[in-house]
């Protein structure tokens, strides 16, 4: 655990004493897009953050943080939420050590991921970068992927703190979440993060928590990250992420990223001379950049010794342990004989969906897809037929070619999946299925051929109707350059796939309990259903899904034994009673029996991964830890025991209970946070309709102002978006941006089109942010006053700023 950083002394307090109050603030900011100000008369280096949650996305040429740019080759390795269904620490620390070391190799020393925002709802745009709806699994796994970067002399780099839930608005939305659900689920995977995996760098997210910006948040960043956690990293923001530079600094950010120029620079100078801030104050926050800096430098470092086709066998290797098998009717997987005639059939299987867009767009070293793997392969494959539009849009011509060839073969390997404009940075899905043209073409195979294994790809759940129409279903989420491969291996049996989901799949959207109010209004993201989010609301609510969470299968079985608990440890004995070797996730969950305030049916509490040969017998044991029988009390703001009698549940996923056994935990008597009575649709989990009144009972307080009011005139904080409610140019320019997302998308190009979006929701403020001091505050205060209609004196001021 890192040492309390208010106890700790400057570790380079002789260097700071050199530098004047104008270095010391110039140093707060980056030099450019990617990296840190250098201090040449003090020999102080400059260091370079890269995006990377799941590879190296360096920049050789022009910078952006959308993925609009060509980055130099890396090895592409699954997105979180593919590795998340590995539930495999040791291969998240090895894949983590992968990306350390081609970060180190190009120089790079901050490596900004693993993201583990929770996934309250299915349809965040980014919940392909994320790891799971669970904070202890998301927790762990993130932990170890930290210390395999870190390994490398690289620092990681969690993101985003906290509470990023959604796309839509995500620069200017305020997150509403009651404090025991802010802590139980949005901060409980930072917390493992920190403490576990040591990460010497965090990253800020854009929104707000309770109406302050999460780069301004002293109570997150002070009370929780610094006081409670001990960390003594840096706070870096998300790129264009600062609000107030003053603010931030004194809330605990230390570098604001990117350059803006100097712009920012003068507002801590000024700050400290006119006594906002004392200067002690800032000499912590260069301190901290120092440590960071001289701890990652690439001087410091080993020779690196890696070949990227040894990555790439890594790759498949991690794709491999996550794709999950949802469906094997009649065990058609694996395809043993090799003589009967496979179809493969999908726009997928040639032009692999591996990876998401974004931020984290990664240029690959080499793609493997899946029709190359099936022609070197022993299978006897008939043919291939691209199905559909990848776009959508219907094709006669394709579905019909298709199904004239699914009508001559034995099997049919259809590819299906959700396409890159479908999930990416800055914008959330409309909905949870697949598109038209993919299930209509489902359907009018299933008409030919029966036997149909369908293929999966991307990074988010979707509704499957058509789920008694195919044989199996095979789940490779988005498992990275090694795709190709990696999917022959579990189809052929050469591989036994053993992930299992990390998130919970319901039959449809209108199931998910946030469905109603998800995304958030204009100004407000209400998380009206507290800590109810998937299979915490599925299981207490007694509702049916499609699969539960922790659920795959797998080409062997598993029997549990012999289950022994108390409050430090579970041990059971795992026994494959199969013929082929397989390996098992076992889960252990606790169910509190005596509640006095209102709990989630079980929690997640514990896992681990067992390998085992065919008839072979394993004892297991998993440790517990000190908030396994505790919940958040919000009055008190600390963590409590709550007494009682809790049931150790061993199981195969949330809803396949194996093995249980009841302990007492004595804990402590306190005084309850909640009026009984007082919150009833909570304590019922009668959650279908939650009304304003009810949340607010929760919270504590009235709900703030949720949409825009289009009568006042726009300001910094706006987004461009807001525009459309300004004078005439502002709406010029709105249909303008308009125009060019629906052209693209017309063209062609999801991701571009999606891309305005993002500018459109981004406030006005962080075009001066992102534009690397091109366009300063007085500039951009007169572009709006030609927006709000002041079109003339908007323009002269315009002009005069950019003159100065």
């Amino acid at each position: 655990m890192n040492s309390p950083q208010k106890s700790r002394e400057l570790k380079y307090e002789s260097l700071i004493g050199e530098m004047t109050l104008a270095e010391k603030a110039a140093l707060m900011s980056g030099a450019n897009f990617w990296n840190t100000k250098s201090i040449k008369r003090l020999g102080i280096p400059s260091i370079m953050l890269t995006d990377g949650p799941h590879g190296l996305r360096k920049q050789g040429g022009k910078a952006d943080h959308l993925g609009l740019n060509k980055s130099l080759p890396a090895t592409c390795f699954p997105t979180a939420a593919t590795l998340a269904n590995s539930w495999d620490v040791d291969l998240l620390k090895s894949v983590g050590k992968c990306l350390g070391k081609e970060a180190a190799n190009e120089g790079v020393s901050v490596l900004l991921g693993p993201g583990l925002n929770i996934k309250r709802n299915p349809l965040c745009g980014r919940n392909f970068e994320y790891f799971s709806e669970d904070p202890y699994l998301s927790g762990k796994l993130a932990a170890a992927m930290i210390q395999g970067i870190q390994s490398e002399g690289v620092s990681a780099c969690p993101k985003h703190f906290v509470a990023n839930t959604q796309e839509t608005y995500r620069m200017i939305i305020d997150e509403i979440v009651d404090k025991r659900a802010l802590h139980e689920l949005y901060l409980e995977g930072f917390r493992y993060a920190v403490q576990e995996g040591n990460p010497k760098t965090i990253m800020s997210s854009y929104n707000k928590i309770n109406g302050v910006h999460a780069n301004e948040n002293q109570y997150l960043l002070q009370n929780v990250l610094t006081k409670d956690w001990e960390y003594d990293g840096l706070v870096v923001t998300d790129w264009g992420g600062n609000n107030n530079r003053v603010e931030g600094l004194i809330a605990g950010n230390a570098l604001e990223m990117p350059s803006t120029n100097g712009m920012t620079d003068k507002d801590i100078v000024d700050a400290v001379n006119e006594g906002q801030i004392p200067e002690s104050l800032l000499d912590k926050r260069v301190d901290t950049l120092l440590s960071l800096v001289y701890d990652t430098i690439p001087e410091k470092r080993r020779e690196t010794d890696f070949t990227y086709e040894m990555h790439h066998q890594k790759a498949i290797e991690a794709a491999c342990h996550s794709a999950v098998l949802l469906k094997n009717e009649g065990s058609v997987l694996p395809i043993k004989d090799k003589g009967k005639k496979i179809a493969i059939i999908g726009d997928f299987a040639k032009t692999p969906r591996y990876q998401g867009a974004g931020s984290s767009l990664i240029e690959p070293t080499k793609i493997d897809n899946f029709l190359d793997a099936a022609y070197q392969s022993q299978f006897n494959i008939a043919g291939y037929e691209k199905g559909y539009k990848r776009y959508g849009g219907k094709s006669i011509h394709l579905q019909k070619k298709a199904c004239k060839l699914a009508e001559k073969v034995d099997i049919v390997l259809l590819f299906l999946g959700l396409d890159e404009g479908s999930e990416a940075e800055g914008v959330d899905r409309k909905h949870m299925k697949l598109a038209d043209n993919q299930v209509e073409l489902l359907e009018h195979i299933a008409q030919k051929n029966v036997d149909i294994v369908l293929i999966l790809a991307g990074g988010s759940p979707v509704e499957m109707p058509f789920i008694n129409k195919v044989k199996a279903i095979l789940h490779g989420y988005l498992p990275g350059q090694g795709s190709g491969s990696a999917l022959m291996k579990v189809i052929s049996g050469e591989y036994n796939p053993s992930g299992k989901l990390a998130e919970s799949y319901t039959l449809s959207y209108d199931d998910v309990v946030s469905s109603g109010y998800y995304p958030g209004r204009q100004l407000t993201a209400e998380h009206r259903e507290s800590i109810y989010i998937g299979y915490r609301y599925y299981d207490t609510a007694k509702k049916e899904v499609l699969f539960p969470f922790g659920y795959g299968l797998s080409y062997t079985e598993f029997s549990y034994n012999d289950l022994k608990a108390n409050e430090k440890e579970v041990s059971l004995i795992v026994t494959n009673s199969g013929n082929v070797y397989g390996e098992e996730i076992v889960q252990i969950y606790v169910k509190p029996l005596e509640r006095e305030i209102f709990h989630a049916e079980k929690e997640l509490k514990g896992f681990t991964k067992v390998r085992l040969d065919p008839r072979e017998s394993k004892e297991v044991t998993i440790k517990l830890d000190d908030h396994t029988f505790s919940y958040y009390h919000a009055e008190e703001n600390r963590w409590v025991v709550e007494k009682g009698a809790y049931e150790i549940l061993a199981c195969a996923s949330s809803r396949d209970i194996r093995l249980k056994q009841e302990i007492n935990i004595k804990g402590e008597k306190r005084s309850l946070p909640y009026k009984k009575g007082s919150l009833a649709v909570y304590e019922k989990c009668d959650l279908d309709t939650i009304s304003s009144n009810d949340f607010e009972m929760l919270l504590g307080r009235e709900m703030p102002a949720s949409n825009w009011n289009t009568d006042k005139k726009l300001d910094r904080e706006d987004i461009i978006e807001m525009a459309k409610h300004g004078g005439l140019f502002g709406q010029f320019v709105y249909l303008v941006m308009m125009f060019v997302r629906k052209l693209l998308k017309y063209l062609g190009k999801p991701i571009a089109s999606n891309n305005v979006i993002f500018a459109m929701e981004m406030p006005f403020r962080s075009v001066a942010r992102m534009s690397g001091g091109r366009i300063n505050m007085e500039m951009l205060d007169g572009f709006i006053m030609i927006v709000n209609g002041n079109f003339w004196k908007g323009l002269i001021r315009l002009i005069r700023s950019r003159k100065k």
